[in-house]
């Protein structure tokens, strides 16, 4: 009997001390099956040939210091020194208005990097307001501490909850949050129909109001005194991440919009197409069947000319992001409940 006693203990310890090691070795479920995201360009080789998809990870849970995660603040990803108050931003989201007009949407380049940036075709711009910036940290916190929007990723390179960014542009998000925010944004007050721009708007912005020039600035080379790019052997000119909106002012457009290359990446409107054969003329968003949405714009992580012009594309799933991918937004002008700012 005594034996039999001595026996049961023993298996009543050996299973309690395997519960917790499995408990306490167990990889939590949203961690492995994350996959680390990679840096947007990859896209598209030097060559411009389509290489790999940016890789999707899931949205961010809530980080605590209990995670690990090396991270000061907390269940809103926000570090609290760096916020101004309940959710209201310094420097709220300002509208610049881009005089339509007509201008060839396009390029005739040769190269494998333009593929799908033919053929060149005639649009038709409504006059409409486009965001001075992309859309900052500190602006897209609103829509968090409000409940509209779901937090940005924080993987490598992300803005969301790192100190002294609250003026860099938000990314790490997907074209729903980047869509979700322009939604949250049109119910106020002066910002009545927020939207995502179209991909001709964008262009027609880009270029300075749809001149023929490859660039925001005119036909110089980019370089890290007009856009925050890879230079310096490291991302972001040396700083190996985004700066703050813009602090490149000489790589303005004529009209005054900051970063429209370099910085990050900006998603629009339209889904996918692999050429603009049957692409609407009249300035808005080319849809389609597919779920695939675009980017325009070069980012920190650019290091090849070509992805910082303004007429090269890149498709991206509406999931994916990484630190290279955010947003500005865009209404039509005619609406007539707009207060200009």
């Amino acid at each position: 009997m005594r034996i039999k006693i001595i026996m049961l203990s023993l298996l009543a310890v050996t299973a309690g001390v395997f519960a917790y090691t499995r408990q306490h070795n167990a990889v939590p479920s949203d961690l492995r099956d994350a996959v680390a995201d990679s840096p947007l360009d990859t896209l598209k080789t030097e060559a411009g040939t389509e290489a790999s998809r940016v890789s999707v990870t899931k949205p961010a849970k809530p980080f605590s210091v209990e995670t690990g995660s090396g991270r000061e603040s907390f269940n809103k990803g926000y570090v609290a020194a760096d916020d101004p108050s309940a959710g209201v931003p310094t420097k709220p989201v300002k509208w610049v208005t881009i005089k339509g007009g007509k201008f060839k949407m396009g390029t005739d380049s040769s190269g494998a990097a333009f593929y799908d940036a033919k053929p060149v075709h005639e649009v038709a711009i409504k006059t409409f307001d486009m965001s001075e910036t992309d859309v900052t940290v500190e602006q897209y916190k609103e829509c968090v501490l409000k409940g509209a929007c779901t937090e940005p990723g924080l993987d490598k390179f992300c803005n969301w909850g790192e100190k002294g960014r609250q003026l860099h542009p938000v990314n790490c998000v997907t074209w729903e949050q980047a869509d979700k925010y322009a939604k949250f944004k049109s119910k106020q007050p002066g910002f009545e129909g927020a939207r995502l721009p179209s991909e001709a708007e964008w262009e027609y912005a880009a270029t300075s109001g749809g001149r023929n020039q490859e660039y925001p600035w005119g036909a110089d080379e980019p370089d890290c005194d007009k856009a925050v790019m890879y230079e310096k052997l490291a991302p972001g000119c040396g700083e190996n991440s985004t700066w703050a909106v813009c602090s490149k002012t000489a790589g303005n457009t004529a009209q005054g919009l900051c970063d429209m290359a370099g910085n990050v990446h900006q998603w629009v409107q339209d889904t996918y197409h692999d050429s603009y054969e049957g692409a609407p003329v009249d300035g808005s968003d080319f849809k389609g069947a597919g779920a695939i949405r675009v980017v325009r714009g070069g980012s920190f992580l650019s290091h090849v000319a070509s992805s910082l012009r303004a007429d090269y594309r890149n498709a991206i799933e509406p999931q994916g992001r990484n630190g290279g991918i955010g947003f500005r937004l865009a209404r039509d002008a005619e609406h007539p409940f707009f207060q200009k700012w």
